[in-house]
Formats: structure tokens, C-alpha cells, sequence
């Protein structure tokens, strides 16, 4: 496993950016594995991911904020800094549909997500099993109109509890209340069909066969007050033809929901996203 930190920032741009960090991190011991930048909007705001080798480095990086300091202020840098091999602990929260939550599952136990997942929550007994099967503390919730204040401060009671940083709603069919995203700002993760705006409500499945749409495709972004609207990590989409069954629509869409949320899990727990307003900037 890598031993090497990754660093993310943010500022204005200006000159000297780049060499003024890269300096840094030489002039410290650094061996620079990946610098990637980039400038958004018209004012060129600058985004950066970099990574380095700790073996050599001259200083703990619980020291990072002391050191770093007077090139922070210089240049207005918000930046935030983590291990390589540092586990986020990640709680998945899951209704009736379970193909989202296995894929996750399966690409956690086999090391693909480099991530802790301490606890799991549903408003259904379904995905039980799986959580059985993974070893994984299982947490029946149920939601109803009235009893959904409650519930709700029962989960967050749990995700403090276990130190949640990231929660994934794995095809999770409630809307979280804005007091709830306000505890966890840019760490709720949700996947959903891209027929959105155009098919709104039950059936869209239904609805996109019947006006003959030519695409299918999955989003998954982060969770913001307004619903479906927060910046999008990822999305991707597949063909339709005529000879498409609605069962086949429903296939092909629960294939691309499974791809498209673990990558945007992958890319925020390996610390390769940033946002810039309601965009995201995603490092390779």
C-alpha cells in the first residue's frame, strides 16, 4: 500500500501557484507521484489535487497546517489533507432495491472501495441478508409521514455514534430532510435514473417506454436541499431501440446505477473530487 499524502486546495488563481507548492513539497522531501490543476469559470478559480511519497518527507503531516501556513495565506488557500491509505468510514442507507448496496459490497470486501462500512440502514427488512452475509450491523429504521422526524434523529444518532464521514444512499426511497443534509454537507452521495426532469414521479421507466425514448442513463451526486439538483460526479447512459422490452429498460438502468455509484464512491473516498459552485471537478 502507498505510503504518500494527497493534498486538495482551492484559491484564486495567480502566477506562481504551481511552482510555489511543488517547491514545497521538494524543498521538504517530497517526491511528487501526480499534480493535477485546473482553472474554472471565467475568473479561472484554481482546483488542485496533488499527491506525494512520505518516505523521505522531513516532517509528520500533523504538522502539515504549521508548515504550510504562509503559503496558504499568500495565496488564499482552502485546502484539506489526508494518507493515501487512510479508510473513511462509510455508512449505506438502502430501501427494497438491493443491486446497488451488493455491488458496493462486493467491491468494498475485495478492496476495490478502500473504505470501512460499520453500519448499514433501512425503512425495510430486505437487505438484512446482506448485511448478515458481510458481517455488517444492520439498523431496521422504519419511515412513515409522522414518524419521520424521528427516525430521522435516530439515524443520525447512529452515523455520529460510528463516526459516519460518508453516507450512500444506495437506492434509498426517502428524501432526506434539509436538517439532515445540514449534518452531513457534501458527504451524502445518491444515485438515481436520468430520465430526470422530463419523467417525474412513479413509473418512469414506464414513462420513457411509452414516449419511445433512445437513451437510458444513471446519475449519482452529492445530496443538497434542492432534490436531484446538487453537482453531479458522474453519469452515463446506454442505447434504446424498439425491440426494448420495459423490463429491459429496468435491466439496463440498474447495470448503469450500479457502475455510476461506486465510481463516484471510489473517486470521493480516494479524495479526487472538488467542487467549484454547483460543478465538480473530478482528478484522475
Amino acid at each position: 500500500m502507498k505510503n504518500s499524502a494527497i493534498l486538495l486546495l482551492r484559491c484564486p488563481d495567480r502566477k506562481g501557484l504551481d511552482a510555489a507548492i511543488a517547491d514545497f513539497i521538494y524543498w521538504h522531501g517530497g517526491d511528487i507521484l501526480h499534480f493535477e490543476q485546473h482553472q474554472a469559470g471565467e475568473e479561472r478559480f484554481y482546483l488542485a489535487r496533488v499527491e506525494w511519497d512520505l518516505e523521505g518527507f522531513e516532517f509528520d503531516l500533523k504538522d502539515f497546517p504549521k508548515w504550510f501556513a504562509p503559503i496558504a495565506e499568500e495565496f488564499s488557500i482552502r485546502w484539506r489533507i489526508t494518507r493515501s491509505h487512510y479508510r473513511p468510514r462509510v455508512a449505506i442507507l438502502v430501501s427494497k432495491y438491493d443491486h446497488c448496496l451488493v455491488d458496493l459490497l462486493y467491491r468494498q470486501r475485495i478492496g476495490e472501495l478502500a473504505c470501512e462500512i460499520p453500519l448499514m440502514i433501512s425503512n425495510h427488512p430486505d437487505a438484512k441478508r446482506h448485511a448478515d452475509f458481510h458481517d455488517i450491523p444492520f439498523h431496521l429504521i422504519p419511515v412513515t409521514k409522522e414518524s419521520k422526524p424521528e427516525a430521522e434523529r435516530w439515524q443520525i444518532e447512529l452515523l455520529r455514534q460510528n463516526n459516519i464521514e460518508l453516507v450512500v444512499l444506495a437506492r434509498y426511497m426517502q428524501v432526506l430532510s434539509r436538517e439532515f443534509i445540514e449534518q452531513y454537507p457534501q458527504q451524502i452521495i445518491n444515485i438515481h435514473h436520468s430520465f430526470l426532469p422530463a419523467f417525474v414521479g412513479a413509473k418512469p421507466h414506464q414513462q420513457a417506454f411509452d414516449r419511445g425514448v433512445k437513451i437510458i442513463g444513471a446519475t449519482a451526486h452529492y445530496v443538497t436541499e434542492v432534490l436531484d439538483d446538487g453537482p453531479i460526479i458522474e453519469q452515463a447512459v446506454a442505447r434504446i431501440s424498439h425491440r426494448d422490452t420495459i423490463e429491459d429498460l429496468v435491466q439496463k438502468g440498474r447495470d448503469l446505477e450500479k457502475v455510476v455509484l461506486s465510481r463516484a464512491v471510489r473517486w470521493h473516498i480516494e479524495n479526487r473530487i472538488l467542487l467549484y459552485g454547483n460543478k465538480t471537478v473530478i482528478f484522475e
